[in-house]
């Protein structure tokens, strides 16, 4: 037995562990078989036969029974064994058919991007070609003193980068827009989810209010996707940009193709630097620049941290929440964009307070908007393709006072605000204008900051009324009057073919009998205005009052004398700045000089001022002594100014639609209309009211700081008292008063003959 251990074991001992048997290694064997759990188990089977743990000396069997099939690819047994095996079968099919199609499409998806985003980066230009995107140019407007006052077109301030700008803006604009620019690839998957999610949970579409776009995105989007402006192809430019502004799914798609190729490109700050110069930041300005310059005065690079959170609000919807609109709108969005700054670590605890605590405010130029009505008159005073629809930029300098037109806005607002009825809808005019036709101030309504509007200054024909007597006395005092003359005011009538009888009445009712001419203008009398006129002739009425510069279709029947036609105010206020200046027509204007940005030489001129003498020098400095006894002593003493003498008069025409009150002193001239739009009759008002009164308050503050001026104007040489004769009708071939009573006797005399009494 010593000498059989040290023998090799024999097969039988290799095979078999001491005491092993068979039966029981079959008992082990059935013993490790899985036992399937759950219902997955249940409707997919068991999957894989887990292999039962070996032990550290397992036994060959002899005879190797015939293995039995896999438990997957055993037929099952039973009814729902079969149901099971064919779920798990056409679960497996679909897996595998879906899977072949995803990465299928995908791989054509990918490939097709990659060409889309290929052939946008060969089309891609040089970032410096796309900066001033503007498809028209901007209009910039200085007053008298080279002040800018007013912008139109589209401005553009000029080229900024990420590195010239305030960082405070740099970062405003990462914060409000995309505040993982400079991680991303160009679209942010996040962003859409999270736009997704906002858009449904207020109630819109998916793709409805807030997109996800990325700045990349947005940019792609300014650009039009490199389609540019084409005359040609789109009706207006209004059309192309709704094309650019599409928020379609398959517009989406394109832009996040161009911004990849924009991304593969240019680097983040490239993209960001053109985003700064394109974006469109409500009052015509384009790009921060041009917005900083527009609602500052200063230029990006010197904003502060409200300032630029104010400028990146604007963003968002750059109309609304422009602070030329609506300042306090505009501070409450910049307070949201101060909170973000604070939150993304832009701004400090400090600096967002103190952000907070002084909001951006506008500059003194785009606070006033001084000239709205004025500058959109100069607009249409120049040719197109200089003004609305010009492709450059365009410089003009015009006769604007800003002083005087902030003169003229806080008198109207004074006297509707003390003296007319709260609720009142009754509109008012004023323009203010040097005796050579300068404009130096305008306003077309009582909302006297707006552009783009109405203008009653400019676009309104009204009646003149008694205003327009003036004309009728200067064409006499030109043809030799006196204002010394006398005409009777008495009861008088004329015969007007296919009218019938026409009897003018004056305002008050009553007749005065003999009177002067100075005091049938200063009583503002309409019967001795109807008979001079007729006496010196409609006709030459006319020429003189269209010489000097009312150019609407004068009235041609009886009632010319009493102001029956139509005119604008801005014609009225000229055609008495004619008076002032000694008599000479002119023409007003507010165009001093037009020329190209960065051109010295001026493209268009002074397009008005005086033109032709209409009547002699004394006849015009006698008639401004006739208008100042107006002023002095007549309907127009509400417009009296201390220490000042003035010139004017009052008008009022049919049932009060109308009231006027022009004058002048020897420094400015200044026209005043009232009424309603819809020729509603006004309550209690005439030319020597309210008119008056608001252009005395105009005038007060016009002329403030000013020393008094005498009115060149030239009394008549009085008449000399002849000693009474016994036949007080003879005509007295002396220079008497009989000379002026026989010659209104004369007058009437003929009038009666021609017209009847």
């Amino acid at each position: 037995m010593a000498k059989r251990s040290g023998h090799k074991p024999l097969v039988a001992d290799k095979r078999y562990s001491a005491g092993s048997r068979k039966a029981p290694a079959r008992k082990s064997a059935r013993k490790s078989k899985p036992k399937s759990k759950g219902w997955f188990s249940f409707l997919f089977g068991g999957g894989k036969t887990a292999k039962p743990k070996p032990t550290k000396r397992k036994p060959t069997p002899r005879k190797v029974a015939a293995r039995k099939s896999s438990p997957r690819k055993r037929k099952p047994k039973g009814f729902f064994g079969r149901i099971r095996y064919a779920i798990a079968g056409l679960f497996r099919w679909v897996f595998g058919l879906f899977w072949g199609f995803t990465w299928r499409i995908g791989m054509v998806v990918c490939t097709l991007t990659a060409l889309a985003v290929g052939y946008h980066y060969l089309q891609l230009p040089d970032v410096s070609a796309l900066l001033d995107g503007r498809a028209r140019g901007s209009v910039t407007m200085l007053d008298r003193n080279g002040q800018v006052y007013a912008w139109r077109g589209d401005q553009f301030g000029g080229v900024v980068t990420t590195q010239t700008v305030s960082p405070h803006l740099k970062n405003a604009i990462i914060a409000t827009e995309d505040k993982r620019f400079y991680g991303h690839f160009g679209i942010s998957p996040r962003g859409v989810a999270s736009a997704i999610r906002i858009n449904m949970r207020a109630g819109r579409s998916p793709l409805s209010g807030n997109g996800g776009s990325t700045i990349t995105q947005q940019t792609a989007k300014l650009l039009c996707l490199g389609v540019p402006y084409d005359t040609d192809v789109w009706e207006s430019e209004k059309a192309y940009e709704a094309d650019c502004r599409q928020g379609s799914l398959w517009r989406k798609v394109k832009e996040a193709i161009y911004a990849l190729a924009m991304e593969s490109k240019y680097s983040k700050d490239e993209i960001l630097t053109i985003y700064m110069n394109r974006a469109f930041l409500g009052a015509g300005a384009r790009g921060f620049e041009a917005a900083s310059q527009r609602y500052f005065g200063i230029s990006a690079a010197e904003v502060d941290p409200a300032e630029a959170a104010m400028l990146a609000g604007l963003l968002k919807a750059p109309t609304r929440y422009a602070p030329t609109n609506n300042l306090q709108r505009s501070q409450d969005r910049a307070q949201v964009i101060v909170g973000l700054m604070h939150d993304q670590g832009y701004l400090t605890v400090a600096q967002a307070q103190d952000a907070r605590n002084n909001p951006a405010q506008l500059s003194k130029a785009a606070a006033a908007r001084a000239g709205g009505y004025f500058a959109d008159w100069v607009m249409d005073k120049i040719p197109s393709f200089f003004g609305d629809q010009t492709t450059e930029d365009v410089v003009i300098r015009t006769t604007l006072d800003q002083r005087l037109q902030t003169a003229a806005e806080e008198a109207l607002t004074y006297i509707f605000e003390n003296k007319v009825r709260e609720g009142s809808k009754a509109q008012a005019a004023i323009v203010v204008m040097s005796a050579d036709g300068a404009v130096r101030a305008m306003v077309g309504g009582r909302q006297s900051r707006v552009s783009g509007v109405f203008n009653r200054a400019t676009q309104a024909q009204r009646q003149t009324g008694s205003a327009f007597k003036p004309f009728v006395y200067a064409t006499a005092l030109e043809l030799g009057y006196s204002p010394l003359d006398l005409v009777l005011d008495a009861e008088y009538c004329l015969n007007i073919a296919g009218s019938g009888q026409w009897c003018p009445k004056n305002y008050t009712h009553k007749f005065y009998g003999e009177v002067t001419l100075a005091r049938a203008l200063r009583d503002s009398l309409n019967i001795p205005a109807v008979k001079i006129s007729e006496a010196v002739g409609r006709d030459l009425v006319r020429q003189v009052a269209g010489d000097f510069g009312l150019s609407s279709d004068l009235a041609d029947g009886p009632a010319l004398a009493l102001g029956a036609s139509e005119s604008t105010l801005i014609e009225m206020t000229g055609a008495y700045a004619g008076i002032l200046n000694g008599g000479s027509s002119v023409t007003p204007y507010g165009l001093v000089e037009l020329r190209l940005m960065d051109d010295d030489e001026a493209m268009i001129g002074t397009s008005g001022g005086m033109g032709e003498r209409v009547i002699q020098t004394s006849a015009a400095h006698q008639l401004t002594w006739m208008m100042e006894k107006v002023i002095s002593e007549g309907t127009g003493r509400r417009a009296q100014l201390p220490g000042w003498q003035v010139a004017g008069k009052t008008g009022t025409t049919q049932a009060a639609r109308d009231a006027w009150f022009i004058g002048f002193t020897a420094e400015y001239v200044a026209g005043v209309w009232m009424g309603y739009d819809d020729n509603t009759p006004l309550s209690g008002v005439t030319g020597g009211g309210l008119p008056a009164e608001i252009w005395r308050e105009t005038m007060i503050r016009v002329h403030d700081g000013l020393a008094p001026v005498a009115l060149p104007m030239q009394a008549p040489a009085p008449l000399v008292v002849p000693t009474p004769q016994p036949n007080p009708e003879r005509r007295n071939n002396g220079n008497g008063p009989k000379l002026g009573r026989e010659l209104g006797r004369a007058v009437d005399g003929l009038l009666k003959d021609i017209f009847g009494n």
